[in-house]
């Protein structure tokens, strides 16, 4: 079950220098062991949350609490983007190994803990691998089991699977819950997709695109681990229609809103 609150945002604004306001007014909370993900509209300011979140931006005004606003506790905030950024010339071995080689630690120190984590996402056997001689959902496994290598309190992913066919999607969302359960972090899960945020989440916001702002909250009621027929229940089905109709809503005429 959700703890308390881990990462939020209270009265967050974000304005570019170029005067383009990212965010306004924005008040979001992620529990310790949470699932949240963030659902909206192409720039309505889903990915620049996560970047506050993990300190690559700075807000504008409102206060941020999380474990990368402290410089002792980066750490504890791993980023996972859309794309795998892998490094091509080293191998998945040494892809998944860098936080731990930059902090320090030896191969050997850290040969177990990274092939226990590439087994995790699913990737053990393809230590000595080169990104090239893999497909794009196995890049991704790597991506992810290099986030995970640092035992993170929060993950932050920026549409991870938007790349993938509906086929690799499915299992790395089956395989990213087992690796949530197991790990036990609060998970930030920006995505454009109803269904794939209604099969992750515990929480799905939904984000406007006026001045970005959360303007409707989904809670998704069903325990886990969820299966593939959890994709076809009625409790499915009608949170996915909730959310169908709050992005619907965006963008009808202003005087249908009012009314």
């Amino acid at each position: 079950m959700p703890g308390r609150p881990l990462i939020s945002l209270q009265r967050v604004d974000k304005r570019f220098p170029t005067g383009v306001v990212a965010l306004q007014g924005i008040d979001l909370q992620v529990a310790e062991r949470e699932f949240v993900s963030l659902l909206g509209p192409s720039g309505c300011g889903k990915s620049t949350v996560l970047r506050l979140l993990a300190g690559l931006e700075r807000a504008s005004a409102g206060v941020i609490d999380s474990p990368a606003a402290s410089a002792a506790r980066t750490a504890d905030t791993a980023f996972v983007f859309q794309d795998a950024t892998l490094m091509p010339w080293a191998t998945v071995f040494d892809n998944v190994r860098l936080p731990l080689r930059l902090a320090g630690e030896t191969r050997a120190a850290c040969d177990t803990r990274v092939r226990d984590v590439l087994h995790l996402v699913g990737l053990a056997g393809f230590e000595n691998a080169y990104p090239a001689e893999l497909s794009g959902g196995m890049r991704m496994r790597a991506s992810i089991a290099r986030a995970l290598i640092t035992r993170p309190r929060v993950m932050l992913m920026d549409e991870p699977f938007a790349a993938l066919d509906e086929f690799t999607r499915h299992k790395l969302n089956d395989d990213l819950l087992a690796c949530w359960q197991t790990q036990q972090f609060a998970a930030l899960f920006v995505t454009h997709s109803v269904l794939e945020s209604v099969f992750l989440s515990q929480r799905v916001l939904v984000m406007g695109s006026r001045q970005g702002r959360i303007v409707a909250e989904v809670r998704i009621d069903e325990p886990y681990p969820r299966s593939a027929a959890f994709r076809s229940s009625p409790s499915y089905l009608a949170a996915c229609a909730e959310l169908t109709a709050a992005l619907a809503e965006l963008h009808a005429p202003i005087d249908q809103v009012v009314r």
